[in-house]
């Protein structure tokens, strides 16, 4: 038993050094900027008002912790996680409401008493939608496949996070949708149509070439 001691930890230290270089600096940025979401939304609940506000934060801060726990393991070990990545549901799905309405126009907060609801879920989006996009540019560059399969899982949920509090914004006229005019709108849609037949594509000469 002694003798296999070593080698299994020689076992173990390969496993968790399959990751190239980029790799550990974009992880570490990754799970930093986690931190940094969980921190901020842990800040934001102080001030809250609305119920429906707060479940959706409640609800957002408890999927990221727990893939920010399952992203740190896999990236520490080099292995599939011990648990499997979840979907987020968003629980309030609405239709998008277009058109502008009149509001109060926006000025910067003068204390903490101004911070209101419309500010924080702002915040909340901001946090969500740049966590979504660092998820995808890091994806595509990792390397090990357990951690790589980890963070891409984990766009399309950060993209249904974000999308779930734009709807909150734009029930609420935090977050207003204006539209062209239906002449404009039909011009620009009608800009692109299906390519038809297959493509002519040119031949290849370099195939096979002798180096």
């Amino acid at each position: 038993m002694q003798q296999q001691t070593p080698n299994n930890n020689m076992t173990q230290g390969m496993q968790n050094m399959n990751h190239g270089g980029h790799e550990l600096f974009d992880l570490h940025e990754v799970l930093a900027c986690t931190i940094n979401v969980l921190d901020q939304f842990m800040i934001f609940r102080q001030f809250v008002q609305d119920n429906e506000l707060l479940d959706i934060l409640d609800r957002q801060y408890n999927f990221a912790l727990f893939h920010y726990n399952i992203t740190a393991e896999c990236f520490s070990t080099g292995q599939k996680p011990s648990q499997e990545t979840q979907t987020y549901m968003i629980r309030n799905l609405s239709q998008p409401i277009y058109g502008i309405k009149p509001t109060q126009p926006k000025k910067p907060n003068q204390s903490l008493a101004d911070v209101k609801d419309a500010g924080i879920s702002a915040h909340m989006l901001g946090l969500v939608k740049s966590h979504a996009a660092l998820l995808t540019m890091t994806s595509v560059e990792v390397t090990n496949p357990a951690v790589r399969r980890v963070l891409a899982s984990q766009v399309q949920n950060f993209i249904e996070m974000a999308y779930e509090i734009f709807l909150y914004q734009n029930r609420n006229a935090y977050y207003q949708v204006p539209q062209l005019e239906a002449t404009d709108m039909q011009k620009m849609l009608n800009t692109f149509v299906p390519a038809q037949g297959m493509p002519q594509m040119p031949p290849n000469n370099r195939a096979g070439t002798v180096h």
